[in-house]
């Protein structure tokens, strides 16, 4: 572990990886996150229909994923977009997970949401744009669910953990950390993943963390990449979005796989998912310039 690390994360004590702790496993329903298994939560970014989410559980739960995530309630920037269908899209969540199976991950945006939240919702989210709502984090210490805690647009690592330090501090361990991306200077993508955070986040931390590669990129095309790359650095699973009809989705059309895509997504994982397991080995030994006695 890089020295300074130590001095840098081990403060939050309740979510800092000490010698004597060991990796959190949080359990979503019956889907435990963290274990050897590679969790995928797919889904649409806004829950508008019963007949497109039945549509998308369905296809994603054939496809192999675990937990089905849906906005009943949507953080949008322009007060014009759609807002989501609140209770009435929890209640059609609640129903795709009574059909497939699937758990449900779900955002809760208010810390006067989270009691009707927390009453269909397996894991509930924090998004980028809650991450410092300290008021909402405290009252999810006492919710009695897990949390994915997304990291903030433009927050540090450090500020990331102090967030789930501060979940921890008022009752609840049970906290996933989710890999977005991060507002950078670069205009090709959505946001900048942040690929490095992976393995830091779970050398310096106890908890899993997740991948969103759809929010990273803002692209369909580049999903799988940016899945697969995850996969590779040791992500304990990723979020994605999928949608029956991208193109007339009410949000987040651009970056979200079709049915078909998703499926395509999950079976070009498989080799990347064998290379997880394979034994660690030493790097090259680095020679300082100048060479050696």
């Amino acid at each position: 572990m890089n020295p300074k690390w130590n001095g840098q994360f081990s403060c939050f004590d309740l979510v800092a990886r000490t010698d004597d702790s060991v990796s959190s496993i949080v359990r979503a329903g019956n889907v435990e996150i963290g274990s050897d298994d590679f969790v995928v939560m797919a889904g649409p970014c806004a829950v508008e229909s019963e007949r497109q989410l039945l549509q998308t559980a369905e296809a994603v739960v054939a496809a192999g994923a675990r937990i089905l995530r849906g906005g009943a309630y949507k953080p949008r920037s322009s007060p014009y977009a759609f807002q989501g269908l609140g209770v009435e899209g929890l209640k059609i969540l609640r129903k795709a997970r009574e059909e497939t199976g699937l758990a449900i991950v779900t955002e809760v945006m208010s810390e006067e949401d989270v009691d009707v939240v927390a009453e269909y919702a397996d894991l509930m989210q924090v998004g980028t744009r809650s991450m410092q709502n300290y008021a909402l984090l405290e009252r999810l210490g006492g919710c009695g669910r897990p949390v994915l805690l997304k990291r903030g647009m433009t927050a540090t690592l450090e500020e990331f953990l102090f967030s789930a330090q501060v979940i921890a501090v008022n009752g609840n361990r049970d906290i996933v950390l989710c890999e977005r991306g991060i507002r950078t200077f670069e205009t090709a993508t959505r946001n900048t993943l942040d690929i490095a955070a992976v393995p830091v986040l779970k050398t310096v931390s106890r908890l899993p963390v997740i991948v969103d590669p759809s929010h990273a990129a803002g692209v369909r095309c580049l999903v799988p990449v940016l899945a697969r790359v995850a996969a590779v650095a040791g992500a304990d699973g990723l979020l994605v979005e999928v949608h029956p009809s991208p193109d007339q989705a009410m949000s987040d059309g651009a970056q979200s796989l079709t049915l078909d895509g998703f499926r395509d997504m999950m079976d070009d994982l498989e080799p990347y998912l064998a290379l997880r397991d394979l034994p660690r080995r030493p790097g090259p030994q680095l020679v300082a310039a100048g060479g050696t006695d």
